[in-house]
């Protein structure tokens, strides 16, 4: 269904009891609510949460912003290297948080649970600043802080997030392209078959492809370096959970996010990359009920 937000229309996803515990899942860098894997979603529901999905702008079937033009995030990259002032992007992480906010507005929520898994980390630390006494709790996975002198990927990593398909009108080789990027920063003890991710990738592309969505996504995450600074304000109990692999958000990043957030609890999960192996999501869920219960 599509819901007004902020000015925009947003695709939402709303499942399971009406009366449950409702938790939004907010999503990372580029990915629609698809990515939120359905079995890991009927695992909350049956844990009593009514789970709520959507795509972020800018991506999936929610408003998309070409009007916004591209960013340079090569400039971008660079200042940001050098810590400079990066400039400013169409949007910030902040009014992707508003977003979020006048979603759950529209639902007629007053209170909440929010997860979020990597920019929808970030996002969803804009949205515990936003709205302090609503959320009832904020689970983090695989995100950060955004302060700039955390460890970032490596050279390898962030020249495959930049790079492009050799014919990107060509859906096989765009398939292709980004089955290499989700192998790259997947999770080396909890490999996903070949083809279930190969169909995942082609799910995600049938449904929406916009790498220009994605650009201007990226650019507010290289701006968002000004929200460390605010997450001491947050008490919504947290928990974060993170990967020892992670190649795209470095493992460090972990524990600084939990030094910064007061009471915050940290589970570290060895051999996890960037991603939702199957085998850990009943882990992930009881960690998520758990910090609920809070």
């Amino acid at each position: 269904m599509k819901i007004a937000s902020n000015g925009l229309q947003f695709e939402v996803l709303d499942e399971g009891p009406r009366d449950g515990k409702p938790l939004l899942l907010i999503m990372g860098l580029g990915m629609q609510l698809i990515a939120w894997p359905q079995g890991l979603v009927q695992q909350l529901i049956e844990r009593g949460f009514r789970v709520i999905r959507f795509d972020n702008r800018d991506i999936g079937l929610s408003s998309h912003l070409d009007e916004q033009g591209l960013p340079n995030l090569g400039l971008a990259a660079m200042l940001y290297a050098l810590h400079l002032p990066t400039p400013q992007p169409a949007y910030s992480l902040r009014d992707m948080g508003q977003d979020a906010l006048g979603l759950l507005d529209a639902l007629q929520l007053r209170e909440f649970h929010v997860l979020g898994a990597s920019m929808g980390g970030m996002i969803a630390q804009h949205l515990a600043l936003l709205a302090p006494t609503r959320i009832r709790s904020l689970g983090l996975m695989m995100t950060s802080s955004g302060a700039r002198r955390l460890p970032g990927p490596s050279m390898r990593i962030r020249a495959a997030l930049l790079s492009r398909p050799a014919r990107p009108n060509d859906m096989d080789c765009v398939m292709d392209h980004l089955y290499g990027i989700y192998r790259l920063i997947g999770s080396p003890a909890f490999p996903t078959p070949e083809a279930e991710l190969r169909a995942k990738v082609r799910a995600h592309v049938l449904r929406s492809h916009h790498p220009r969505g994605v650009a201007r996504q990226l650019a507010a995450v290289v701006a968002d370096s000004q929200r460390a600074k605010l997450l001491g304000q947050i008490r919504t109990p947290t928990h974060i959970i993170h990967g020892t692999a992670d190649p795209l958000v470095p493992p460090a990043a972990a524990p600084e996010l939990q030094r910064r957030i007061a009471g915050a609890s940290l589970e570290l999960v060895e051999g996890m990359g960037h991603d939702l192996p199957e085998p850990l999501w009943p882990r992930f869920v009881d960690a998520i009920a758990a910090n609920a219960a809070r």
